[in-house]
C-alpha cells in the first residue's frame, strides 16, 4: 500500500521532488529488505556414543601416528612418492579443481547481481522514402538518425532472492572445495591399496615360483622312477598332472602381478619401465604405523570431507527454495537512461538530448501455479539432499565400523597363520624326504605341498588385508582432513600443491 502510494504522487511533483523521493524510498526499501522461505539450520542425526566394533590396541613395537602423516609413516617410503606423483597428475583432481573453479565463478556471478547494470547502446539508421508528387518527379528523401544512450537498471532485493543466490554460491563452493579434499583421500588411499595389492601379489608370485619349480622337479624325478619300473605309470601321470598345475598357477599370479603394475600406471602416470625399477628395490609388504582411534562417532562425521560437502549441498538447496519462494513476491527495479539523438534530413542537422529515470514494478498476479510448483520442486530437492546427508553419516560410521572389525579380525588371525605356515612347512620337508627314502607316498608328498602353499597365501593374504585395513581405517576416519571454518575461498595453485 505504501508504493502504491508512493508512485501515486510521484508523477505529480517536479523532477527534484521526484530524485528526492526516489532516493528516500530507495533507502527505506533497503532497510526494510527481508528474506522469505525457510531459515537454514544445519542438521543433526544422533548416532551411537561409541563404537561397536573393537578399537585397535598399539603395540610396543610401532608408535602411534596421526592422519596428517598416515603415509610418510610407511616403512616403505615408494608409498608417499607415488601418491605425490598420483597428486600432480590424475585426471580426477583436475576434474575436482574444474568444478571448484566452476563455483568460484558461480559466487562472483552471484554478487554482481546485487549491483546495477550498465550498457552502451549505439545505433545509426539510414532510411529512404519517396514522395509521391508528379511536380516534384517522385524524388527522394534520405534520412540519417543516429541514437547514443547510456542505460542503468538495478533490482532492489526486496525479498532476498539476491542474498540467497550469494549464499546458495558459497556453500557450494565450499561443497565443491570438500569434494576435492576427499578425491585426494581416496586417491591416496587407492594408490596405497594398488602397492600393497602389487607387493601381495609379488609375494604369492615368488612362492608359486618355487611350488612350481619343486613340482617340475617332482614330475621329473618321477618319470625316471617310472622308466626304471620302480614306480607305477599312474604315479607318473600325477606328478605331470601336479607340474602342469603348477605352471598354470604361476602363469595366473604373473598375470595378475601385471594388471597391478597397469593400475598404478593409470593412477600415477608414470612410464611403466620407470614403475617397475621403483617397485623392485623393496619385496617386503609395506606396513603403516598404527593409528589410535580416539574419537566418539559424532567427531568422525565432522572430519570427513564427504560428509562437509553434502551438509554444503543441503544449504545451498535450501538456499534455492527461498530464492524460489522470492520469485512469487513483487519486483521493483529503477531505470535510467541518457542519450544524444541526432537526424539528418537533406543537409539540415537536429540534434537533441535525452534522459529517463523511473521504477519498474512487476507484480506476479497469474502464471497458473508455475511460480508455486517452483517453489515445490526447491523443497523436494531440499529433501532429496537431505536424505543424501543422512545416508552419508549412516555409511561413513559403517566404513569405520567394518574397518574397525578387518583390522581386528587380521590382527588376531596373524598369529595362528603364521604358526601354521611355519609348521606345514616343517610337515612338507618331512614328507618330502620321507618320499624320497621311499618310506612314503607321492600322494602323501601332494597333499603336504598342498596344505603347505594354502598355508603360506593364507599367511601372505591376511598380512596385506591387514595393512588394507589400515588404509581404509586411514579413509573412513576422513584422512586428517579439518573444515577451514576461517576461509570460504581457496586458491587453486595452493590446491595443486597440497600433498595429503
Amino acid at each position: 500500500m505504501f508504493i502504491f502510494a508512493f508512485f501515486q504522487s510521484y508523477f505529480v511533483l517536479n523532477n527534484r521532488r521526484k530524485i528526492y523521493l526516489l532516493i528516500k524510498l530507495l533507502g527505506v526499501l533497503t532497510l526494510s529488505a527481508c528474506s522469505v522461505g525457510p531459515v537454514y539450520q544445519a542438521p543433526t542425526f544422533s548416532t551411537a556414543a561409541v563404537w561397536q566394533a573393537p578399537l585397535p590396541v598399539p603395540s610396543e613395537q610401532n608408535s602411534l601416528t596421526n592422519l596428517n602423516n598416515f603415509w610418510q609413516q610407511f616403512d616403505d617410503p615408494l608409498v608417499p612418492e607415488l601418491i605425490a606423483s598420483a597428486q600432480l597428475n590424475n585426471p580426477t583432481l583436475e576434474q575436482a579443481l574444474a568444478r571448484i573453479e566452476q563455483a568460484r565463478a558461480t559466487l562472483k556471478a552471484s554478487y554482481a547481481g546485487a549491483w546495477p547494470a550498465l550498457d552502451a547502446n549505439v545505433r545509426v539508421n539510414r532510411s529512404n522514402s519517396l514522395i509521391n508528387n508528379s511536380a516534384s518527379g517522385n524524388p527522394t528523401s534520405v534520412a540519417t538518425t543516429s541514437t547514443r544512450t547510456l542505460d542503468a537498471a538495478w533490482e532492489l532485493d526486496l525479498f532476498g532472492a539476491n542474498r540467497s543466490a550469494r549464499t546458495a554460491a558459497t556453500a557450494r563452493l565450499a561443497a565443491r572445495t570438500a569434494e576435492w579434499h576427499d578425491a585426494r583421500i581416496s586417491l591416496a588411499a587407492e594408490v596405497a591399496s594398488t602397492i600393497i595389492a602389487w607387493r601381495t601379489c609379488s609375494a604369492l608370485l615368488k612362492i608359486a615360483g618355487q611350488d612350481a619349480l619343486s613340482r617340475q622337479q617332482t614330475a621329473a624325478l618321477t618319470a625316471l622312477k617310472v622308466q626304471a619300473g620302480f614306480t607305477a605309470t599312474a604315479e607318473g601321470a600325477l606328478t605331470q598332472a601336479s607340474a602342469a598345475d603348477g605352471r598354470q598357477r604361476l602363469v595366473s599370479q604373473q598375470a595378475e602381478c601385471d594388471l597391478n603394475v597397469k593400475a598404478l600406471v593409470a593412477l600415477t602416470n608414470l612410464p611403466e619401465p620407470e614403475l617397475r625399477i621403483k617397485l623392485s628395490h623393496k619385496e617386503h609388504l609395506p606396513t603403516p604405523q598404527q593409528i589410535k582411534v580416539t574419537s566418539i562417532p559424532a567427531q568422525t562425521l565432522s572430519q570427513r570431507p564427504d560428509i562437509a560437502a553434502s551438509e554444503r549441498e543441503l544449504a545451498a538447496t535450501s538456499s534455492e527454495i527461498n530464492i524460489a519462494e522470492a520469485n512469487r513476491y513483487p519486483r521493483i527495479s529503477l531505470t535510467g537512461s541518457i542519450g544524444i539523438a541526432g537526424i539528418r534530413l537533406e543537409g539540415a542537422n537536429s540534434d537533441s538530448n535525452t534522459w529517463s529515470f523511473g521504477p519498474l514494478i512487476n507484480l506476479p498476479l497469474f502464471d497458473a501455479g508455475r511460480r508455486r510448483a517452483n517453489v515445490e520442486a526447491a523443497q523436494a530437492r531440499y529433501h532429496e539432499a537431505q536424505a543424501n546427508y543422512r545416508q552419508r553419516t549412516l555409511y561413513a560410521v559403517r566404513e569405520v565400523e567394518e574397518a574397525l572389525v578387518r583390522l581386528n579380525a587380521a590382527t588376531q588371525r596373524v598369529e595362528d597363520a603364521t604358526t601354521a605356515s611355519r609348521d606345514y612347512q616343517l610337515f612338507f620337508k618331512a614328507s618330502e624326504e620321507r618320499q624320497k627314502a621311499g618310506t612314503a607316498s607321492l600322494l602323501e608328498l601332494e597333499e603336504a605341498r598342498r596344505l603347505t602353499l594354502a598355508a603360506q597365501q593364507g599367511l601372505i593374504n591376511l598380512q596385506s588385508a591387514q595393512r588394507l585395513a589400515w588404509v581404509s581405517l586411514y579413509k573412513a576416519l576422513g584422512g586428517g582432513w579439518q573444515a577451514d571454518k576461517d576461509s570460504q575461498e581457496i586458491n587453486t595453485t595452493h590446491l595443486i600443491s597440497a600433498r595429503p
